[in-house]
């Protein structure tokens, strides 16, 4: 086996000169989501060219598979999922560049291992999944069963340390509309119903029940539209929310909470409403303990030193629809260094992203993850293993108290 994994590692170094290009091709044409059309293009491209079957606009518009090998030997279907949709105004501020550089190469030392062993292993899935930033481009291909016949899915994603088992949470974005009368403040104030007085008690009452809340939970928003002009009394506001929790169940819990200082505010101004909750929620991510313990072997073989400081692994942060992905199947979804300590969603962030300094650490992953590819080829009597132990963590999130 170290055979086919010293193979996979020389070939993604083989394979640096295009990698790096992708990764830069991708940084400088940064692309909002669904949007990916150029992202989509130069991924499909570079699989293409290094002989994985390819199937374009896979699902949705921006999405993608490639394939190598099958699974008619009882071989297992791993997909190794690549991420490309940047941020508004903000470009690759979440690093996505290199997360697309790392399931491509992640991808092409498993099919050079996969080729050098001599004997069908199982398949190899590669995903495109747009739309990670707030779009839920990984939920649609849920629903259109992208998902169907893959015994593991994995990704990495660049972060500030190298976490095989990292904290995100469920999400929920809500957009709340107040609507109310519009007269003039002056005048006739008292024929008015003033929206915007909704949207502040609106705003009052949800931070109020932040107080009473839990530590991991989270509630962050904005007044998005606050009436027209100071001598109108505002007939229409809007308020854009997102909600946070470790757990699904405790999304659905605060959920509640929440709607009901929505509704309170309402009644005390008079004003009707309507909340709108996104209807792609992202679930808190799920990882597989017995796959994070591959890769982290695999990852210290490659010289990625995990962290250690208990506050940094029990960290919380933010919140990905990859969660969503290992709740259908058995995922991991590591966080690692790339040789910054800026904070994601920063300009800082972005340029680190783009920097020489970055390919290094990122190959390194690709390399740890390749590796784990070919241990679950090898020795495939560890899937069912993986399905048990991702039966019983979802057993485990349905049981846990609020």
């Amino acid at each position: 086996m170290e055979d086919l994994k010293s193979t996979a590692c020389k070939a993604i170094d083989a394979a640096y000169p295009d990698l790096k290009a992708l990764s830069k091709e991708i940084y400088d044409n940064p692309e909002l989501n669904f949007e990916e059309f150029h992202a989509h293009e130069v991924l499909t491209n570079l699989l293409e060219k290094y002989g994985f079957a390819v199937e374009r606009s896979f699902k949705v518009a921006t999405a993608f598979k490639a394939t190598h090998g099958s699974t008619d030997n009882g071989g297992p279907n791993i997909a190794v999922l690549c991420e490309y949709d940047a941020l508004p105004g903000m470009g690759h501020a979440c690093g996505h560049n290199l997360i697309a550089e790392v399931g491509v190469a992640t991808a092409l030392g498993a099919k050079a291992a996969m080729e050098a062993s001599g004997k069908p292993l199982g398949k190899l899935t590669v995903l495109g999944t747009p739309a990670e930033e707030g779009g839920g481009g990984k939920v649609d291909l849920i629903r259109a069963g992208a998902f169907s016949g893959v015994d593991v899915a994995m990704m990495a994603h660049p972060s500030q340390c190298n976490l095989p088992r990292p904290v995100m949470v469920a999400m929920n974005q809500a957009t709340i509309q107040f609507q109310g009368r519009a007269s003039h403040a002056a005048s006739f104030p008292w024929n008015g119903v003033n929206a915007l007085d909704a949207a502040v008690l609106c705003y009052q009452n949800i931070s109020c029940l932040r107080q009473q809340i839990k530590p991991s939970w989270r509630i962050h928003g904005v007044i998005s539209n606050g009436g027209a002009k100071p001598n109108i009394i505002p007939e229409f506001t809007e308020l854009q929310y997102m909600i946070r929790a470790p757990t699904d169940p405790e999304l659905v819990f605060l959920k509640a909470k929440f709607e009901a200082c929505v509704h309170g505010a309402a009644q005390a101004t008079g004003c009707t409403v309507e909340c709108r909750f996104d209807d792609k929620p992202y679930s808190a991510l799920m990882s597989n303990n017995i796959l994070a313990a591959l890769y982290e072997t695999n990852g210290s073989q490659v010289g990625i030193q995990f962290e250690q400081d208990p506050a940094k692994i029990a960290k919380q942060g933010g919140s990905t629809d990859m969660g969503n992905v290992s709740h259908v199947v058995p995922s991991i979804h590591p966080k690692f260094h790339f040789g910054t300590t800026a904070s994601g969603h920063s300009v800082d962030f972005a340029k680190a992203a783009g920097r020489e300094e970055a390919q290094g650490y990122t190959l390194s992953v690709g390399k740890a993850l390749a590796m784990t590819v070919i241990d679950l080829f090898q020795n495939p009597d560890m899937i069912p293993q993986i399905q048990e132990q991702f039966k019983q963590d979802l057993q485990q999130e349905e049981q846990a108290a609020v």
